[in-house]
C-alpha cells in the first residue's frame, strides 16, 4: 500500500509541483478549505500523513480521535499554534517543522508593501483611476515619522533597516522587552503608555499566545494619534476587531493595514471588509515562490525522513522546540 500524504489548503495550487515524493507515496492535495471538524475528518480519513500550510487548519485532540490511521502531521514553518502537540503525542502521531527563513523575509517585506499602500492610499487611487478619476486625497510621507513595533523578535527586527532607510525614528515595546534587546537593534525602548501615544506608525510582531490575545484594544486606540497607521501582519487576536472597526469609523486612528484576521478566510459579511482608511490582505505575508519551494523542499524531507524511522524537526512544544 503507498503512503498516503493530503495537503491542505492549497489555496494555489501549487503544492504537488513544489514537492519530490517517491513513487510510493500517493499525495492529495485540496485547495479549498474545510472548517467543519466531521468533513475535515471525512475528507482524510485513510491519510498516513497531514501536512499543514501554517495554520490554516486546526488539527484538535478531536480531529486525532477521528484519524486513527494518521502517523504523522508536517507543518510548514517551527511553529504551528493550532495544531495539539499534546494530543499528538499522547496518540503516537509525530509532529514535523519546516524551514521558515524565507517565509520571514516575505512577510517583512509583505509588511512594507502593505503599509507603504495605506500611507499613500494606493487602493483608492488605483481604484479612482480605473473608474475614470484621477488624485483622490493626499498620502502620508514616512520620512520623520516613529515607527512603533510591537515585538522585537526576528521579523520585529528585520523591520529596523528599512524604516532607518526611509529615515523613520524607530521604538519598540513588549512585555518582555529588555533594554539590552532593545540597545542589540539600536531602538529606543520607551514605556507601554509613551509607546502607544508616539507612535505615528504601529507594526504588530508578536507571537500570539494567550497573553498576547487583544494586546491592542479600545485602551491603546484611545492613546494613539488620530494620524497614526496600524498594520498587522502577525496574527489577527493580538488587535480587538470589535475595537479596531470602531476606531476606524470614528476617526481615531488614521487607517489599518491587515493581512490576518480572527476569522479566515474572512467572513463574507465581516465588518471589516467595508471598514474605511484600510488595506486588507487575505493572510499572505509568507505566500512567495521562495519561501514556498523552501517549505516544500522540507515537507518532501520530513515524510522520508520519517518512513525511514529518522524524523527530523519534531515539534514537541508550542514554541517550536524540543
Amino acid at each position: 500500500m503507498p503512503f498516503r500524504v493530503a495537503l491542505l489548503d492549497d489555496y494555489q495550487d501549487v503544492a504537488l509541483p513544489l514537492t519530490a515524493f517517491g513513487d510510493d507515496v500517493e499525495a492529495v492535495a485540496f485547495a479549498d478549505h474545510v472548517a467543519d471538524p466531521a468533513r475535515l475528518v471525512a475528507r482524510l480519513r485513510g491519510f498516513d500523513a497531514v501536512v499543514c500550510m501554517r495554520e490554516r487548519t486546526p488539527i484538535t485532540a478531536g480531529i486525532l480521535d477521528g484519524l486513527p490511521d494518521l502517523r504523522l502531521v508536517v507543518t510548514t514553518g517551527m511553529r504551528n499554534a493550532s495544531i495539539d502537540l499534546a494530543a499528538a503525542a499522547a496518540r503516537g502521531v509525530t509532529v514535523c517543522g519546516t524551514g521558515g527563513a524565507g517565509g520571514r523575509a516575505s512577510t517583512t517585506e509583505h509588511t512594507w508593501a502593505l503599509l507603504l499602500a495605506l500611507a499613500r492610499n494606493l487602493p483608492a487611487q488605483d481604484a479612482a483611476v480605473r473608474a475614470g478619476g484621477w488624485q483622490l486625497g493626499l498620502g502620508t510621507v514616512l520620512a520623520g515619522s516613529t515607527l512603533g513595533l510591537l515585538g522585537l523578535g526576528n521579523l520585529g527586527a528585520a523591520m529596523v533597516p528599512v524604516a532607518r532607510a526611509l529615515g523613520m525614528h524607530v521604538t519598540a515595546w513588549s512585555p518582555n522587552l529588555t533594554s539590552e534587546r532593545a540597545a542589540e537593534i539600536g531602538v529606543e525602548a520607551p514605556d507601554r503608555e509613551t509607546f502607544f501615544r508616539t507612535a505615528d506608525v504601529l507594526s504588530v510582531h508578536l507571537v500570539l499566545s494567550p497573553r498576547s490575545v487583544g494586546t491592542i484594544g479600545a485602551g491603546e486606540f484611545s492613546l494613539m494619534k488620530p494620524t497614526a497607521l496600524l498594520v498587522n501582519t502577525s496574527r489577527g487576536p493580538i488587535v480587538d476587531e470589535a475595537a479596531l472597526v470602531m476606531a476606524l469609523h470614528s476617526g481615531r486612528i488614521a487607517g489599518a493595514a491587515l493581512d490576518v484576521f480572527d476569522t479566515e478566510p474572512l467572513p463574507a459579511d465581516h465588518p471589516l471588509r467595508t471598514a474605511p482608511r484600510t488595506v486588507l490582505a487575505p493572510h499572505t505575508g509568507y505566500v512567495a515562490r521562495q519561501s514556498y519551494a523552501e517549505y516544500f523542499a522540507d515537507v518532501t524531507d520530513d515524510v522520508a525522513a520519517f518512513r525511514a524511522g529518522r524524523p527530523v524537526r519534531v515539534l514537541t512544544s508550542p514554541e517550536g522546540t524540543p
